[in-house]
């Protein structure tokens, strides 16, 4: 079960999230506020999960709250303004609701968060393995580790190639990339190439063959490659 709290200074608006959380049975609301400072005090004493928080609110605003927070919590954030929809991503928000929202949008949000939540909560098990979330597009997304084809770098950008699904861009890096995928499954052949092993089709003249592409193997990575690839 998550725990929850929501912050927003319109009491109306709380009122909404009361009402669709009690519909979600894998949420308990545990308190609202409608003024941050006493959300920070109860959060200091009884940490929770997940927030509620609105984004523009005359005493602090829920981006600066956020920020200010000490805990790893996720959020998702609920405001009338779509300009705040790029720095609420670029706090790792799990979602970003756009007032006024029906129960529909409520919960493909939260589902997003109990996903990211079980996730994170099966840290070292099957269940982590099995797929991974990475942010792009605004937006958490949940991949399939046993769906990718291979990845590829650019600068501080990397580009998941999937099976029969679209590319997905990504702002990471190659190494926080691979630290997350099961070392067993994906190696790094060059400076701009993870691939996956069980998707190689051949390896020929230091060169990977994978749906389709022909993948340059870089020296330094050379000795690793084969000795996992022989595996």
């Amino acid at each position: 079960m998550i725990r929850a709290i929501a912050i927003d200074d319109e009491p109306p608006a709380l009122a909404v999230i009361e009402a669709f959380c009690a519909q979600t049975d894998f949420i308990t609301l545990e308190k609202t506020f409608t003024k941050p400072a006493e959300a920070q005090k109860h959060l200091s004493k009884f940490p929770v999960d997940l927030l509620f928080l609105d984004i523009q609110m005359p005493s602090l605003s829920g981006i600066d709250f956020y920020k200010g927070m000490k805990q790893d919590t996720m959020v998702i954030f609920t405001t009338a303004f779509t300009e705040y929809a790029v720095e609420g991503f670029n706090l790792n928000a799990i979602d970003y609701l756009l007032k006024p929202f029906t129960y529909e949008r409520f919960l493909q949000a939260t589902m997003k968060a109990n996903e990211y939540y079980n996730y994170r909560n099966n840290a070292g098990s099957s269940v982590q393995q099995q797929y991974l979330f990475v942010r792009a597009d605004y937006r958490l997304v949940k991949i399939t580790i046993a769906d990718i084809l291979y990845i590829e770098g650019l600068d501080d950008y990397i580009k998941i190639f999937i099976q029969d699904q679209k590319t997905v861009v990504a702002r990471m890096t190659m190494k926080s990339i691979l630290e997350k995928l099961p070392a067993k499954e994906f190696v790094r052949v060059h400076r701009s190439f993870i691939v996956s092993l069980r998707r190689i089709d051949n390896v020929r003249n230091k060169v990977v063959y994978t749906a389709d592409k022909e993948i340059p193997i870089g020296g330094i990575y050379e000795d690793d490659f084969f000795r996992q690839f022989k595996r």
